[in-house]
């Protein structure tokens, strides 16, 4: 991926503390869609991508926290099962192509 392409990611995590907790999820709310208890989407570009990952080690504690990002690949299906978080009618745009959260 270039670094002026935009890019889909997954970001999870498990905070121990609650206060480093609350800071995390404010963090990814700027910058996220929230599709689940600690667990984000993400469109965005590489060197901003590697600025909230910092900004994330630097707020977490590596010895008792751990935050996950994968790359979700452009033509990403989505199966989901269960009471949804999202109404139905909200989609997720990236690198062109629409996608249905629901």
């Amino acid at each position: 991926m270039a670094d002026n392409d935009n890019g889909l990611y997954l970001i999870a995590y498990d905070i121990a503390n609650p206060r480093r907790l609350s800071k995390i999820h404010r963090t990814l709310k700027k910058r996220g869609l929230p599709i689940q208890y600690s667990v984000f989407t993400v469109v965005i570009k590489r060197k901003a991508l590697l600025r909230l990952l910092e900004r994330l080690n630097s707020l977490m504690k590596s010895t008792e926290d751990d935050i996950r990002c994968y790359r979700l690949p452009v033509k990403t299906e989505i199966d989901s099962l269960g009471k949804q978080f999202f109404p139905e009618d909200i989609m997720l745009f990236t690198d062109g192509v629409n996608r249905l959260l629901s």
